[in-house]
């Protein structure tokens, strides 16, 4: 269609005017009178507005500054807590058992009377034995009296050399007749002894596994306790042989220097993810590999004076086994771990962002332990990132120091509130 030529605006002619028309012209002309304000309003706000992409403050992005340091490594472990000493008790005397001395569940102590076992058999036995020994030393001085006898005889040929030979020889066989009845007087003792039985060691024991007149130690020795010494108490737990060679390595290029088994820290932390107050001393660390599971064996020892602890417990031990020299420390969000490597974020001086690859030791307090790939000074990106995921890329950033936060952040004060229901 062809264009319009644009029409004059049409001027209101009060002289043209009537009654009824005059009103009707003046409406309108205060309508438009507010659209012409409302434009001219509208042209003057429009260059307040801030230009697209070129006035935007810089985000603020938290960072902490690199500061190296020796740090040790920490390796947390899965082990098995084990009584440091453990003694069954047994009967080595066969008999009926007649009386229980000991509490079940308390501690004894070593020499402590725990079972009575019938000893009357065993007395008789010892008292037939002490008769015996009496015999063969009364044989024993009858013989030494003739041989000492027919000493000065067979000088004189008053007697033959045979009789004197055969009253040595009687001698000789009374000595061994009084040794024999002797070892049979001391056997017969100790099994007396056996029918009182006694804690081998000091420790905690546990339930009696027999009860009063079962019959015991026939033909075998018959399992009565168990004794277990839980203070102080072993930690068993593995490492993978890899992990260990590699440590052995980085120590022997002087990456890492060896923390000691005086110095090194070795805690336990239970299942709850407490840690256990005391710390225990690495004691030694197994020369073999299994070949099922590829690990080596390690033991510390823990003390455990209040028997906290109990043997067979599953726990994590954290041990340091080696200190990282000029390492830093980062919270674990900012490190940015992957197949390809782990990255973090620095910042520079003009506050561009930079990917940087570093190299992971291990963790120390829920924090990683940076060996290489930072410098001192530097800051490295902790919060903020998801700031940065609307932004393109190369965009600079306001470094401002982070601090780790417990709690939420507070609702700020300029937040509108809610509008009230109608």
């Amino acid at each position: 269609m062809p264009a319009q030529s644009p029409q004059p605006p049409v001027l209101f002619n009060p002289s043209l005017a009537t009654p009824g028309r005059s009103a009707s012209w003046a409406r309108r002309l205060s309508v438009i009178s507010v659209a012409v304000l409302l434009v001219a309003c509208g042209k003057a706000e429009a260059p307040a507005a801030a230009p697209p992409g070129g006035g935007m403050p810089a985000p603020e992005v938290g960072v902490v500054t690199v500061a190296p340091g020796d740090v040790g490594l920490q390796t947390e472990l899965p082990g098995r807590l084990e009584a440091s000493r453990v003694a069954q008790v047994r009967a080595r005397a066969a008999g009926i058992l007649q009386q229980r001395l000991f509490r079940e569940g308390s501690d004894v102590k070593a020499g402590q009377a725990l079972f009575r076992i019938d000893a009357a058999p065993y007395q008789a036995t010892l008292q037939s034995a002490r008769a015996g020994l009496a015999r063969a030393e009364a044989n024993l001085a009858q013989a030494s009296a003739l041989a000492a006898r027919y000493k000065p005889l067979v000088a004189e040929n008053a007697i033959s050399q045979q009789e004197y030979a055969n009253a040595e020889a009687a001698q000789k066989a009374a000595e061994a007749d009084v040794a024999a009845a002797k070892a049979t007087l001391q056997t017969a003792g100790i099994n007396l002894g056996y029918a009182h039985v006694t804690a081998p060691i000091a420790g905690r024991i546990g339930r009696a596994l027999v009860t009063e007149g079962a019959l015991v130690g026939q033909g075998e020795a018959t399992p009565l306790a168990v004794i277990q010494q839980v203070d102080p108490l072993f930690v068993n737990f593995t490492q993978s042989a890899s992990e260990a060679m590699r440590l052995k390595r980085a120590m022997e290029s002087g990456q890492l220097k060896d923390a000691g088994q005086g110095s090194a820290a070795v805690r336990v932390v239970l299942e709850d993810g407490s840690e256990y107050a005391r710390p225990g001393r690495l004691l030694f660390s197994d020369l073999t590999v299994d070949p099922t599971t590829g690990q080596v064996t390690l033991r510390a020892e823990v003390p455990n004076p209040g028997g906290a602890l109990l043997p067979g417990l599953y726990v994590r031990v954290r041990l340091e086994q080696a200190t990282a020299r000029d390492a830093i420390t980062l919270p674990q969000q900012s490190v940015t771990r992957s197949a390809q490597g782990d990255t973090v974020s620095v910042v520079g001086a003009d506050g561009k962002i930079e990917k940087r690859t570093v190299k992971i030791g291990g963790q120390q307090g829920g924090q990683w332990v940076v060996l290489d790939g930072l410098k001192a000074g530097e800051q490295v990106m902790v919060d903020g990132f998801q700031k940065l995921q609307m932004m393109p890329p190369g965009t600079p950033v306001k470094a401002v120091p982070w601090q780790a936060r417990g709690t939420a952040p507070a609702v700020p004060a300029s937040a509108p509130a809610p509008a009230a229901s109608k």
